[in-house]
């Protein structure tokens, strides 16, 4: 999901779903795929996703070629050939046989005919994207050997201070090799709108050389503006999917048909991952410090399916997930999502998405998907499974405070990203109203600032001027970069930016501004300076000025604050509870995940960047979403792929949400920001629903003591207890075996009811991790609607085949209740471990 995001529900529709151009960029997706009207050769199509019934590459069993059958014996012969994909004889000969199989139902279907082929999938799904009519679609559902067919649709997109914020260079960096070495030998693949080579966060120059890794298999595409060359080992591979696209609005000379970015966020995002260490950060001539990936050694593997202005089709999305786990990367990072939940299937889990996902994680890769940026409403969040790892986004202790001095000696306290005024003197303030000139644009209004013919250049030259924030900034008619020009033309002193309401104010965001600058989010401190404006300046009885008497100097907004404090869920962040199907049921499984800083962080730009303009031309962007809290995860996961490589994604994912902070530093609960009538959110006691299992704590996840572990297996039997056997086995090639259990049933580290009746039994099992054996306790701070309690409540758990332990709580509803309500599950270890299960339950019945 793009950092620039609108924030804004499903569901309800105020004035805090507005388009935030810049900061909470437009999220304007469609639930399916624009359709393409008809033409004098036939009626409009659409590119549908098809799934036939034989089983895609990674779940492959052995039977049909002969194998050895489903014996462990192949699936150990399986898995290691799949490691060597593209010299293993097994591998080829199946993906031979898949293709075949393929084209012989199509052939059957279409005749002779053409079908025109958008994309052809064999690793992750087995099945197709054609064009196709509706009336195609329809009757190819029902051939035998299809088991799905999904209507295209969209998705879009969903630093200097975050790593010493999460505690990187004196802790998880110190134990991997420093920030030179941590990530070494890992691979992150980044499906997002490109990268751009040139971009000092990817160089290989001044670095310790990047030698080739046996296990990637990947390869790099050359197109515009991505020559040969520029995959260095550092970028390891580079691909991009636009067949989709191009039925969607693709223009080679705005998209390029090349894994370069031209959008920016792709870039942004691969640079939090793994951006290379200590890289200068200058905006507009400022330097902000000095910018870092999380795992600043990984490597990056681009696979370009996002593009400027139309964002992305799921069928290249999917593509580039395919061919990313052919490739062999370690970790797989979509900051994307569609805007509500799919169609095409009964139910989020079983969408084609989803289910390649699934299949990724098969293949033994975690996937991280942004959360989504449609909060702070409820039913919001964009990634539905449990085997996908869904990261909200937090606002970290970075601020940036100013202060203008008034000629009275008054000091008022502002924001702002913007150098100070010229020397120690005061300026003169001129208001842009008493600056007209003229009757101007009538299109514009003088009080944004936003066309210097409106103004007389002589009264303005040398003062300050006092413009407004107003919702033409917030809806996008009037810009910060048009602010800039037009004080740069009238040769002004700087600006202090006024709001008109403390609305419009709680949407600023601050961004690198060339010129002295200072914003005054708050009414209140707006009238301050425009009172004390109005009293040193007189007029005469037609409203002429006589004279400026009011002065100021404006300070260094250069210098960023650190206030210590821990995260806050950012407003636009979304929340769930999560849903199970189009219909917006809830589902018994807790979204989001995580929460990982997401709000005005800084990260690599590409200076042809459209997704905001503020950064256009600039290496450097400071953008805020979940898409921007997403790899931050990333980074870490692939920290702790290094340090253990044995582990599941279940596993990996475990450790990161079992050890999320809950607390600040003084035991305060987190906060969540919610909407006010005034320029700053409401802070309320976060919940799961805010941010899963809390705020990322990249040191304790290194040494997490317990884990939760699931498997392929485990994830299938979880879709057996809410789907049909024929709905499963046609999506997953795996049949439902025994008595199928319920969602709860599923080891994940968070127990989530949509409805709780009377009293329900939920097992764990727990994993331990740790070198040596360990006694744990268990507490639980219970809900004022249930209760839950656990058996055994102390238990020691060994190492080796005796380090897993069954836990069985029961929870139990106390008291009638409609209304969301939360409990937490600690378990405390003996050597100092802590591991934290979030409840979460939406409905109560006593019976």
């Amino acid at each position: 999901m793009r950092a620039s995001e609108v924030a804004r529900g499903w569901r309800m529709q105020t004035v805090w779903t507005v388009l935030v151009v810049a900061l909470w960029l437009p999220s304007l997706i469609t639930s399916e795929a624009k359709s393409y009207e008809a033409t004098e050769a036939g009626p409009k199509k659409d590119v549908y996703m098809v799934v036939f019934d034989q089983m895609p590459i990674v779940t492959y069993n052995g039977k049909i070629l002969g194998l050895r059958g489903t014996s462990k014996y192949f699936s150990e012969r399986w898995r290691k050939a799949h490691k060597r994909a593209h010299i293993s004889d097994l591998v080829k000969k199946y993906n031979a046989y898949l293709v075949k199989h393929q084209d012989q139902i199509l052939t059957e279907f279409f005749g002779y005919e053409d079908c025109e082929k958008v994309y052809r999938y064999t690793h992750l799904v087995n099945g197709v994207a054609l064009f196709l009519t509706a009336d195609e679609a329809e009757r190819l559902a029902k051939h035998p050997r299809v088991v799905r067919v999904q209507k295209s649709y969209k998705v879009f997109k969903s630093t200097v201070h975050t790593p010493e914020y999460l505690g990187l260079p004196k802790g998880v960096w110190s134990q991997c090799g420093g920030p030179t070495g941590a990530g070494e030998g890992m691979i992150i693949g980044i499906v997002d709108t490109g990268i751009d080579p040139t971009h000092p966060s990817f160089t290989a120059r001044g670095q310790k050389p990047y030698g080739p890794l046996r296990k990637f298999r990947g390869r790099c595409d050359v197109g515009p503006g991505f020559p040969r060359g520029s995959c260095n080992g550092k970028i390891i591979g580079a691909r991009f999917f636009n067949a989709a696209a191009k039925k969607g609005g693709f223009n080679a000379s705005l998209h390029f048909a090349s894994p370069l970015d031209g959008d920016g966020h792709g870039t942004h995002t691969a640079s939090t991952a793994a951006g290379n260490h200590g890289v200068p950060v200058i905006v507009n001539g400022a330097n902000y410090g000095s910018a870092s990936g999380v795992a600043p050694r990984a490597r990056l593997a681009v696979y370009k399916a996002l593009f400027r202005f139309i964002g992305g089709f799921i069928p290249d999305v999917i593509a580039a997930c395919d061919q990313a786990v052919a490739d062999g990367v370690d970790i797989l990072s979509l900051s994307l999502g569609p805007n509500s939940p799919p169609g095409g299937s009964s139910s989020t889990f079983l969408n084609v998405l989803d289910i390649a996902l699934l299949n990724a994680v098969k293949a033994n890769v975690l996937v991280v998907q942004a959360a989504g940026n449609g909060g702070p409403y409820a039913k919001t969040v964009t990634s539905f499974s449990p085997w996908v790892l869904s990261v909200a986004a937090g606002v970290d202790d970075r601020t940036f405070r100013n202060t203008i001095t008034l000629g009275n000696r008054q000091i008022i306290k502002g924001t702002g990203l913007a150098p100070a005024t010229r020397g120690a003197g005061l300026y003169p303030l001129i208001l842009a109203q008493d600056a007209v000139q003229g009757s101007g644009d009538p299109s514009l209004s003088p009080s944004d600032c936003q066309s210097p013919k409106l103004y007389n250049k002589l009264l303005v030259r040398g003062k300050i001027l006092i413009c407004t924030y107003s919702f033409d900034y917030v809806y996008g008619g009037s810009t910060m970069q048009q602010l800039v020009k037009t004080v740069q033309s009238l040769e002004a002193a700087g600006v202090a930016l006024v709001v008109d309401s403390d609305v419009s104010g709680g949407k600023y965001e601050p961004i690198p501004l060339a010129v002295p600058a200072i914003v005054f989010p708050t009414s209140a401190d707006s009238n301050t300076l425009l009172a004390y404006y109005n009293r040193y300046t007189k007029k005469d009885r037609s409203g002429k000025i006589l004279t400026f008497g009011a002065t100021a100097k404006i300070g260094n907004g250069l210098t960023v604050t650190y206030t210590r404090s821990v995260q806050q869920v950012a407003l636009f962040s979304s929340r769930g509870p999560n849903v199970k199907d189009f219909n917006f049921n809830e589902a018994d499984i807790l979204k989001p995940n995580v929460m990982a800083p997401g709000y005005l962080i800084w990260g690599a730009w590409t200076p042809i960047g459209t997704d905001n303009p503020a950064f256009t031309g600039q290496r450097f962007a400071m953008i805020s979403g979940t898409s921007m809290a997403t790899p931050h995860v990333a980074g870490l996961a692939a920290m702790l792929k290094w340090k253990y490589p044995k582990w599941s994604p279940a596993a990996l994912a475990s450790a990161m949400t079992t050890t999320a902070d809950v607390e600040d530093r003084f035991k305060r609960p987190l906060l969540a920001q919610n909407p006010s009538p005034d320029a700053y959110p409401l802070l309320e006691k976060a919940t799961p629903f805010d941010m899963g299992g809390g705020a990322l704590n990249i040191n304790a996840a290194m040494n997490p003591g317990l884990i939760f572990e699931a498997g392929y297996l485990n994830y299938v039997r979880f879709l057996c207890s809410m789907s049909t056997p024929r709905e499963v086995l046609g999506a997953t090639k795996t049949a439902c075996a025994g008595v199928a259990g319920k969602p709860t049933d599923l080891n994940i580290p968070s127990i989530t009811f949509a409805n709780l009746v009377g009293t329900a039994h939920v097992p764990r099992t727990v994993t331990n991790v740790a070198p040596i054996a360990e006694k744990y306790t268990i507490s639980i701070t219970n809900a004022p609607d249930f209760v839950i309690t656990a058996n055994p409540a102390v238990f020691t758990i060994g190492v080796g085949v005796r380090n897993k332990q069954t836990i069985l709580f029961t929870v139990r509803a106390t008291k009638a209740s409609q209304a969301s309500s939360f409990a937490r599950i600690t378990f405390t270890g003996s050597l100092g471990h802590v591991i934290r299960v979030p409840v979460s339950v939406v409905n109560k019945r006593l019976r």
